[in-house]
This record gives C-alpha cells, structure tokens and sequence, in this order.
C-alpha cells in the first residue's frame, strides 16, 4: 500500500507549525538512541515489495514492510540480505536501514549502507526526494542513499529503499573451539588472515565460534583442518544477532556496543565482553560511567554507543568533534531545518 502522499500532507502540516513528529516503524528498536518527543508518524501502513527481479540481484521495498516478509520472498528464491540486521522485535525494512545495524555476516559480506542502492525520501520540508538507483552502475546520489544508513530518521523518512540481495550459500556450519579469554583477539586474527569461508567469527567466553559458508566438501575440508567441534546447528548466530545469548540477557550492568581496530587489545574498562566481527565489533556489560566508556574508545581509535540501560535523555552515541558536529549540523539544516524529524535522536541539538 502506498502512503505517501498521506505521509507528504503529515509532514507539510508539521513543517508549517514546527510541530515534531517521532517516526514509527516496528516499534522493535525504540531502545536505540534518545527519547524523541513528538507526535507519532506511522509508517506501518506504507508496505509492500515495489520491484523485484531475482535474476539482478536488487529488491525494491516500501519502509512499513516488515523485515520477516522481505526475508521470507527473497529465501523462496534462494537469496537473503547480507548485511543479516537484527531484528529486536516486528523489524520493519525502514527501521533496518534507518537503525543502520547489522549482524555477524559485515566483516565478511559488508554493512547496510553497502546494499543500499537507492531511497525514494521524504524530507522535514515535506519534499519528496529520490536518490541513487536500482542498479550499482547507477550511482548518481550513491553516497547520499549509503548515508541515510544509521540516520535515524533525522535527515528524512525512508519511503522506499532499493537494496542489492545475495544468493544463500549452499550450506553454512558452525563450529567452536574451548579458548581462554587472553587468546581470543589473536586467533581471530589468525583466523581471518587465512583462506577461510568464514560468514561468522565471535568469542563468547569460554568458546571461539567460526561459521564457514560454501560447497559442502570445502566446508569439510576447512572443518577438518580446523580441528574444532561441529555444532549441529546455526542457533548461536540468530541468539548473538538478536541478543538473547546469556551475555545479554542476564545481569543487570548497561549494555554497550563498541568499534574499533580488530586486533586492539581491550580498554581498561570493568565488566563482561563478548566479541564478533573477528574483533571488530565487541560488546560490554559494565557499570563504568559513560564518561569512561567514551573517553576509552576514544583513546583506542574508535567509537561507543550505550545500548541498552541508559535513561531517555542521556547521551547514547559517541560525542562528535566540533568539525564533524559542524557536518551533521550541516547536514540537518539541509534536509530538516525546523527540526520536526525525530528530533534529539541522535544528539540533543540534532
């Protein structure tokens, strides 16, 4: 079903009051980011698959479908999204992309914004906009579609969005091996060194997961050499995507989600980890003040996002350098100059 002209008249009213809308999809994924006060935007009824032809790789997809039904039509055609997003709940393709998270499957097939071909946009002046296209050859305004990834809604609402699809591999296994924690960053970084079929590669103490994905007897050929036991299914990787591990669900420190370098050893911060993408992306449980959590990923090169376990109002995503804060300004001033569009999402002033 196509809303968008009652979604355009929406924002038009809001954009002449200066009224602030809070946009909904889902609902799945209403933890991540501050608390926006506005009045609700639903996009639930905005749905439905546009365009697709699996033969070219590229489905065209309305913001309110929800992500189960979009997976569901591109595995009955043997294809998938690879940048794997969690879901959290009833995910919509909308929230998937605005969120900008994936899941175990980005070091080794790419992150949202890479299968972001194209978004039709509606901005916080009520402009209809489109951007990029439904072929990667078309790259007119690429860069612009790829930086509506992890926007949050601020810079406009998502109405369509035009994603490249991969084929499933034949068969994905999932292996472990009994590793102390010390030792863990290294063999990551042994393990994707080497010519490995690897989808998935996580530590959640006290095992090193690996999943390899292919041909079954190169599979079983990197099993072997491995010398690690096979797990009889892929749970582990739904459960970590998802958050319902143990690490996550039990205790009650704040949870934090934290990005940098693969092979730099952990900050000198308190609490539990649980490391994936090889490393890159690592987990935490910790009671350390945000103050110290931010200043140590500063200080290791890389960026912090307070998950889960902070109030409404307080700061969830790294703070910007004025450089950079300046952009984002920039940027919001471009596409939502009132402010209407989820503001104080991301930063206060944003």
């Amino acid at each position: 079903m196509d809303r968008t002209e009652a979604l355009q008249a929406r924002v038009l009213d809001a954009y002449r009051t200066g009224t602030p809308l809070r946009i909904v999809g889902g609902g799945s994924k209403t933890f991540y980011g501050r608390a926006v006060h506005g009045e609700p935007l639903a996009l639930a009824e905005h749905r439905g698959i546009v365009d697709y032809q699996p033969s070219e790789l590229v489905v065209t997809v309305r913001a309110g479908t929800p992500l189960a039904e979009l997976e569901a039509v591109l595995a009955a055609q043997g294809q998938m999204l690879g940048f794997e997003p969690p879901h959290f709940g009833p995910a919509t393709v909308g929230g998937a992309v605005a969120a900008g998270l994936s899941g175990p499957r980005r070091p080794f097939a790419g992150a949202v914004r890479d299968f972001v071909l194209g978004v039709k946009l509606l901005t916080g002046r009520g402009e209809v906009l489109s951007f990029g296209g439904r072929v990667m050859k078309n790259v007119a305004g690429f860069d612009l579609s790829r930086l509506l990834a992890g926007s949050q809604g601020t810079l406009g609402i998502v109405l369509e969005v035009s994603l490249k699809v991969l084929p499933r591999p034949p068969l994905e296994v999932t292996l472990r091996r009994r590793l102390p924690p010390e030792r863990a960053l290294k063999a990551m970084a042994e393990l994707m060194g080497r010519d490995l079929p690897l989808s998935g590669l996580a530590y959640d103490e006290p095992f090193l997961y690996l999943r390899l994905a292919g041909m079954p007897a190169a599979l079983a050929e990197a099993a072997t050499d491995l010398g690690a036991e096979p797990l009889p299914d892929g749970g582990f990787w739904e459960a970590l995507r998802e958050q319902r591990l143990a690490f996550f669900t039990e205790g009650t420190e704040s949870l934090w989600r934290l990005a940098w370098a693969p092979a730099a050893p952990n900050p000198d911060l308190p609490g539990r980890w649980l490391l994936d993408w090889g490393g890159a992306q690592r987990w935490l449980r910790t009671d350390a003040p945000p103050e110290r959590v931010f200043a140590a990923a500063d200080a290791a090169g890389g960026h912090a996002t307070w998950m889960r376990g902070h109030g409404p109002d307080d700061p969830v995503f790294q703070p910007l350098p004025p450089p950079l804060f300046k952009l984002h300004k920039a940027l919001k001033d471009a596409f939502d100059p009132k402010r209407i569009l989820n503001p104080g999402r991301l930063y206060e002033d944003l």
